[in-house]
């Protein structure tokens, strides 16, 4: 696959995607129905990248994170109330050089890869379960207390680097903490900084049971 130079990314904040793994999204926005429709028509290519304050979300155009991640949609449907389903599988992370100015409603940046080539490897990395007992122990912990169901035994199933991914990806981590997750250079790194970020939540807050 050529990788674009140029890309239209879709800031969505609290939520990230890694390569090798598939997410469904809700589009209903306008501008947003608009960057799908054009994404379709050609590499159906899109950037999900991070607003730096999940407080001006709200703001016409919030400062993004300079780390991203290209993802292509790998299946799309049209509700009756004009709504599209999509999955989007993640390709490789980018980081952004600049934001290009353009006719369309939605933002557009120049990227580049030259860091995450490793990203489109094939192989997976080798971590064993083992590795990740106490990790997981704690996740639970902090999954179950928030209200979040994860199905732990289909988790298994997976490989250990889709599996780290989306527990990364679905966790009720902070946006600058996930984003910390994203920029991790690889799988074994990414493991450790979960138990770092975890080692942070206090007992206290395991049992708060609060969505934040």
């Amino acid at each position: 696959m050529k990788l674009p130079n140029e890309i239209a990314v879709f800031p969505l904040s609290n939520f990230i995607i890694f390569p090798k793994t598939t997410v469904p999204l809700q589009i209903f926005e306008p501008r947003y129905i608009d960057m799908v429709n054009n994404s379709m028509k050609s590499e159906k290519l899109i950037g999900i990248v991070q607003p730096k304050n999940k407080n001006k979300i709200e703001v016409e155009k919030p400062e993004l994170y300079e780390i991203g991640c290209l993802g292509k949609i790998t299946s799309f449907k049209e509700t009756d109330d004009g709504r599209y389903l999509i999955d989007l599988k993640g390709i490789i992370r980018f980081k952004i050089l600049s934001e290009l100015k353009t006719i369309e409603k939605y933002r557009k940046c120049a990227v580049d890869y030259e860091n995450y080539f490793n990203d489109l490897n094939e192989k997976s990395e080798d971590l064993k379960f083992s590795d990740l007992e106490l990790i997981f122990k704690d996740l639970k912990t902090l999954f179950d207390k928030r209200g979040f169901i994860i199905n732990w035994k289909a988790l298994e199933k997976q490989s250990l680097d889709e599996t780290i991914n989306a527990l990364a990806m679905a966790s009720p981590f902070s946006l600058e903490e996930k984003q910390v997750l994203l920029e991790a250079k690889n799988l074994d790194i990414r493991k450790d900084k979960i138990a770092e970020i975890l080692s942070t939540y206090t007992h206290d807050e395991y049992y708060n049971t609060t969505l934040q």
